[in-house]
């Protein structure tokens, strides 16, 4: 967000909004195609439990980050 206020400072508001607009579209559209693909492949149990591991490993890492650790 702050790089786009920024390019919108430098290059003008108006394609900065639309190029920022595009590009959340096209990462949106992928996220939700991948999704959907994976969705089908995988159990839900396996989506569940890899979500939550992948949450409590990048909050640890993060923690580890703030207390000077890494």
């Amino acid at each position: 967000m702050l790089a786009t206020i920024t390019l919108a400072t430098q290059e003008g508001w108006f394609g900065t909004w639309v190029g920022s607009t595009v590009g959340m579209v096209a990462a949106d559209a992928l996220a939700i195609g991948v999704g959907a693909v994976l969705g089908r492949k995988l159990p839900e149990k396996a989506i569940k439990y890899g979500a939550a591991a992948l949450f409590a490993i990048f909050g640890l890492l993060l923690l580890a980050e703030g207390f000077g650790w890494l």
